[in-house]
């Protein structure tokens, strides 16, 4: 059963277009949103700390709306369906409907607009390093999580030392697990941590080599994706028991979109 919020034409004169005079004079723009919530608690409590303020919510869009400028109606949509998102946890999921009346065709017509759908992902990452300070590595990489605008840490296993996995002689691991929300999407996500692992110095010299700082995305929803940069679900999970073990800390019934396994029965199949 899903629940709805439904805000039909705010009204906001802002700054946005391709054209020079778009930018300075200013347009109006209608904001039509579908939000997804659960009311359940709400409609009992009849209190609306329990609910989510869709006041607040008009006021949120006006203010971004008005001191942000962009040229493309898709950058605006995609920027405010993001804020909105990562500022209202409540918010499961929205639709998001911009109409543009005063859009400059030449021609007439009532409106021009365009729609997304956008949510909140839930991520499981791996986090691991073997050189110099290692938990220091691992405390600056969760703060640095944890500062992102698109980003929200929810969960950090324990830290963990474990041997080092590939065959590589080195020095032991400091691994841990993590489960993050955020409205970035897979490659962005892996553009982001490779900048925090830019900061720790990482370098990619030797494959399953020694590593200040090393971050997997493991899981990215229930996705299944296989490209030149990314596979996901991370291939390794099966195999290894530095992931596996911090994983069942935080995400035990999590289940395996390809192998339709939970993280608990895999860890088990690992041991025997």
């Amino acid at each position: 059963m899903s629940d709805y919020i439904r805000i039909y034409d705010l009204e906001v004169y802002a700054n946005h277009g391709v054209y020079k005079e778009e930018n300075v004079l200013g347009q109006k723009f209608l904001f039509s949103l579908e939000l997804e919530v659960d009311m359940r608690k709400a409609g009992i409590s009849d209190d609306l700390k329990d609910s989510i303020n869709y006041g607040e919510v008009c006021q949120s869009i006006h203010e971004y709306a008005r001191t942000h400028t962009f040229q493309l109606l898709e950058c605006l949509a995609e920027s405010v369906a993001r804020m909105l998102l990562m500022k209202y946890r409540e918010i499961v999921s929205l639709k998001l409907e911009i109409k543009k009346p005063w859009a400059p065709v030449g021609l007439p017509l009532d409106t021009v607009s365009i729609e997304i759908t956008r949510k909140r992902h839930k991520v499981y990452l791996s986090i691991g390093s073997n050189m110099g300070d290692k938990k220091a590595y691992l405390d600056g990489a969760l703060k640095e999580l944890e500062e992102h605008p698109m980003i929200q840490v929810e969960k950090c296993s324990d830290y963990l030392i474990t041997a080092p996995y590939g065959g590589v002689e080195q020095d032991d691991f400091l691994n841990a697990c993590l489960e993050i929300s955020t409205v970035l999407w897979p490659e962005e996500l892996l553009e982001a941590l490779h900048k925090i692992e830019g900061h720790a110095d990482r370098k990619r010299e030797i494959h399953w080599g020694p590593r200040t700082l090393d971050l997997d995305i493991l899981f990215y929803d229930d996705w299944i994706m296989d490209t030149a940069d990314l596979i996901i679900p991370h291939k390794e999970i099966p195999l290894r028991d530095f992931v596996l073990t911090p994983l069942a800390e935080i995400a035990p019934e999590f289940v395996h979109p390809v192998l339709k396994k939970n993280i608990l029965q895999l860890k088990e199949e690992l041991e025997q």
